[in-house]
């Protein structure tokens, strides 16, 4: 199990793992919980480069369908197949085999990602 301390999260709901200049991005248990089941996830290919705050996917569940936001500018290095091939990982393993991108992060100065307190304060609200 992940130690969610150590992650960086956004308010889009969003996790990182930063390990130096790479990322491991998934989305928080409570993003979803709200989803509900999870049946599809788009992801961009690897290659792809992502701005910080910009659409890079989609997350379909029985209840809704919502979007993946990047979480800091860099180049998608890797792709969860796993997930898109059993989405239901998103809701069974958020924080572990429910990753769902790599990022190479374009700068080590990740504004505005937020500490676990703060996102739990945020969720809580």
């Amino acid at each position: 199990m992940t130690d969610l301390s150590t992650l960086r999260y956004t308010a889009e709901h969003e996790w990182l793992l930063i390990d130096g200049d790479t990322a491991t991005v998934g989305i928080t248990d409570y993003a979803a919980e709200k989803l509900g089941d999870v049946v599809y996830v788009d992801l961009p290919a690897a290659g792809t480069e992502v701005e910080t705050g910009k659409v890079v996917g989609e997350i379909e569940s029985t209840k809704s369908v919502g979007e993946l936001f990047a979480p800091a500018l860099g180049t998608v290095l890797e792709v969860n197949d796993a997930v898109v091939d059993s989405p239901d990982l998103v809701n069974s393993d958020p924080f572990g085999d429910g990753w769902l991108i790599r990022i190479t992060l374009a700068s080590a100065d990740q504004v505005g990602l937020l500490s676990r307190d703060e996102y739990v304060a945020l969720t809580a609200e």
